[in-house]
């Protein structure tokens, strides 16, 4: 018998970035809406996770997927990572629009198989979550902006900064030489859940665009107006960060190798 490992294929790669997104935006947007305020209305909220328990399952199912379809794909399960590993040498440009399709594709079934779960909840269950934008992002007030009331300025400087840090650590924790891979998902999971902890008052989290499709496609035309926030300077933070782990962290003089994937073993 041979020991060849034969590569992922494209397709392989794609249905495991799918996969993984799916499985972020339905354990994370799924916890937000099902058990962070439950019983719903309950002024003690004996049983609801809150906003500990929101962070910790983004942060859990980030470290599930990255183990799990990591070394298939890289485990990137968001567009940003996608193209900040591209602006860091790390990943070819011709392959990222097929990862964030099936990124935003995977997210979208995620909150979908939330949507078919809530038909059958009780007490209007389904148009209540979608009356309160259904954990989308946003910024001011209203049943859909933030959680704290911060303003458009406060939700861009968030999702800049957290998105950079986000990927600054994920470029450095995959380094091919000083990374630790197998302690890699758990470094990430654990930033991702440190980024909730801080953002979810501010504009209840993104850095992470189809997370936020995911969630304003059934949330109703106020999280879709607010939509290109959250968008936009994620992606702006991921590709600052891809540039300066370049800058700063590379040898100078020379181009970092373009890899296949940031890949998690």
């Amino acid at each position: 018998m041979s020991d060849t490992t034969i590569p992922p294929t494209t397709v392989n790669r794609l249905v495991a970035e799918a996969l993984g997104t799916f499985l972020l935006v339905f354990g994370g947007v799924g916890a937000a809406l099902f058990a962070a305020n439950f019983p719903a209305d309950s002024e003690s909220n004996p049983l609801g996770i809150a906003f500990v328990g929101v962070s910790l399952a983004f942060g859990l199912t980030v470290v599930a997927g990255a183990y799990a379809w990591g070394p298939i794909s890289g485990g990137h399960f968001n567009p940003a990572i996608t193209l900040g590993l591209a602006a860091a040498g790390r990943f070819e440009w011709k392959k990222t629009i097929g990862y964030i399709i099936a990124q935003v594709i995977g997210g979208a079934l995620g909150t979908t198989l939330i949507v078919l779960i809530g038909i059958f909840g009780t007490d209007n269950w389904l148009a209540n979550a979608q009356d309160g934008g259904f954990a989308s992002n946003g910024y001011g007030t209203g049943d859909f902006g933030s959680p704290g009331g911060f303003e458009l300025g406060a939700a861009i400087i968030a999702e800049v900064v957290l998105t950079a840090i986000f990927v600054l650590i994920i470029l450095g924790v995959t380094h091919s030489t000083r990374g630790t891979a197998a302690l890699a998902p758990l470094a990430i999971g654990l930033t991702l859940t440190l980024i909730h902890l801080i953002s979810i008052p501010i504009d209840n989290t993104s850095v992470n665009p189809a997370r936020s499709i995911a969630a304003a496609i059934y949330g109703g035309p106020g999280p879709l107006s607010q939509l290109w926030v959250f968008i936009v300077f994620p992606i702006v933070g991921g590709l600052l960060a891809g540039v300066l782990h370049r800058a700063l962290f590379e040898p100078k003089g020379t181009l970092p190798p373009v890899q296949a994937e940031a890949r998690v073993k």
